[in-house]
């Protein structure tokens, strides 16, 4: 959460001339509400579960950068399906650079609460062994311009000659 996913995600498709999919918007385009609406009348699970769906559904398409929620890790179908169809990249965020960037922002269920940072903090824990698990390459995003981040990406797609 926070680490820019969509934006560095939307800047390296346009570097490599691939499509931008965020999984979480095809996700409330599908059920025709957004991410909090599904996680109060569904719960998370229910969220999780139309997750695992979508990422099955977009991680077997080519031609893509694909941009997941935060949370996708936590399902191991979901890392299957991520580190065997594709490339991942970690996109590594301090907690206190994630509780910067999303401090504001209403549309995430799981910080609507009087302790973000300790929920994030958790999550933190809990997610980022899940995240090294299944990254291909990692990348720290803290403090850092979205640019850069996606020079670095590319220059590691090219060592490891997955681009040109």
């Amino acid at each position: 959460m926070g680490a820019g996913k969509s934006t560095i995600g939307r800047l390296l498709s346009q570097e490599l001339k691939l499509n931008f999919v965020d999984s979480d918007k095809v996700i409330e385009e599908r059920a025709g509400a957004d991410i909090p609406w599904i996680f109060d009348v569904e719960g998370e699970d229910g969220f999780r579960n139309r997750e695992a769906n979508m990422i099955d559904l977009l991680s077997a398409e080519d031609g893509q950068v694909l941009a997941t929620g935060g949370g996708a890790v936590l399902r191991p179908e979901n890392r299957s399906n991520l580190q065997g169809r594709g490339t991942v990249v970690y996109l590594k965020a301090s907690v206190e650079q994630q509780l910067e960037r999303t401090a504001r922002d209403k549309n995430r269920p799981l910080l609507q609460t009087p302790d973000p940072k300790a929920v994030l903090t958790e999550l933190m824990e809990l997610r980022h062994p899940l995240y090294v698990q299944v990254a291909d390459i990692v990348v720290e995003t803290d403090r850092r311009n979205p640019k850069a981040v996606v020079a670095d990406i590319i220059a590691d797609l090219r060592e490891k000659q997955i681009v040109k």
